[in-house]
C-alpha cells in the first residue's frame, strides 16, 4: 500500500493531472480569446468517452503501482512521456494560434467568411497539426504514467478516431477551397501515421 504514497506515484500523478488541466484549460482560454464569449464548454473537449478513457488509465496506473511498483520506476520512460506531452501540447497550440479563427473544435460543414485555408507556420509541415499534437499528447500521457495497456489502447483509439475524422473534414475542405486545397495537400502528410 505504501507504493500508492511513494514519490514516484506523487510525481507521475501530478504530471498527469497537470497535463490534463493545462491542456483543457488552455484550449478553452484560446477558444475564448479567438472566438469570443459565444464559446461553449464543448471547447473543453471533454466527452463521456474521454472521461472513461482517463478513468481507465488511472485504474490501470493504481492497479499496476500496487501489484507491480517496479513497473512505474522507469524514469526514462516517464520522461519520454513527459517530453511527448510537452511536444504534443506545443504542436497543437501552434496550430491553434496559426489558424486563428479558422481553427474550431467542431468540423465546419458550411464555408464561413472568416474561414481561410491556412498553409503557413506548422501547417507547412502537416495538414492537421492540431490532430498531430493531440495524438502525440494523448499517447504521451500514458507513457508518462508507464501504462503499457493504456498506451496501446490510446494509440489505437485516437488513431481510429482521426482516421475517420480527417477524410470527413477534408471532404469539406475540398468543397470550400477546391484546387487550392488539392495543391496544398499533395505530398503533405496528414500528421497522423498511416492516415493519408
Amino acid at each position: 500500500m505504501s507504493e500508492l504514497f511513494s514519490y514516484t506515484a506523487y510525481r507521475q500523478l501530478l504530471q498527469f493531472l497537470s497535463a490534463i488541466i493545462f491542456f483543457h484549460g488552455s484550449e478553452y482560454i484560446l477558444a475564448l480569446a479567438i472566438h469570443g464569449p459565444n464559446v461553449t464548454l464543448k471547447s473543453l473537449l471533454i466527452s463521456k468517452n474521454y472521461l472513461l478513457a482517463m478513468v481507465c488509465s488511472l485504474i490501470e496506473y493504481l492497479v499496476e503501482i500496487y501489484l507491480f511498483p517496479e513497473l512505474k520506476e522507469y524514469w526514462y520512460i516517464n520522461n519520454l512521456g513527459l517530453a511527448m506531452v510537452i511536444i504534443g501540447e506545443i504542436i497543437r497550440k501552434l496550430a491553434i494560434l496559426t489558424a486563428g479563427q479558422a481553427f474550431t473544435h467542431l468540423i465546419k460543414i458550411s464555408h464561413e467568411e472568416h474561414h481561410k485555408l491556412v498553409t503557413h507556420g506548422v501547417y507547412r509541415f502537416v495538414r492537421h497539426p492540431g490532430y498531430c499534437g493531440f495524438f502525440v499528447w494523448s499517447i504521451g500521457t500514458q507513457i508518462m504514467l508507464c501504462n503499457p495497456i493504456s498506451t496501446v489502447a490510446f494509440a489505437f483509439v485516437v488513431w481510429q478516431f482521426f482516421s475517420q475524422r480527417i477524410p470527413y473534414e477534408e471532404y469539406f475542405l475540398r468543397q470550400f477551397f477546391g484546387p487550392r486545397y488539392e495543391e496544398y495537400a499533395v505530398g503533405l502528410p496528414s500528421g497522423i501515421p498511416f492516415v493519408k
